[in-house]
């Protein structure tokens, strides 16, 4: 669950940033087209990780616990 929590704050924040960084290009060119397309393709591939680390290590974490508990082999 705690995994979960800081893989949805650092998506957010993330996020947040592009926007603000996506606005400012779009009204005032801050930096070269070239980069931003970078940095665009470089914060969707950080998003995705984020998540799917916190997915993987959800799963992890709850099967450790079902087991401890012997809800499964």
């Amino acid at each position: 669950m705690k995994a979960m929590k800081i893989a949805g704050i650092i998506t957010a924040v993330i996020l947040f940033v592009y926007a603000i960084l996506l606005i400012g290009q779009i009204w005032g060119e801050w930096m070269k087209w070239g980069d931003f397309i970078k940095l665009t393709v470089t914060a969707g591939v950080i998003v995705a990780a984020v998540g799917i680390i916190a997915l993987i290590w959800r799963e992890l974490v709850e099967e450790k616990e079902l087991k401890k508990d012997n809800f499964i082999d």
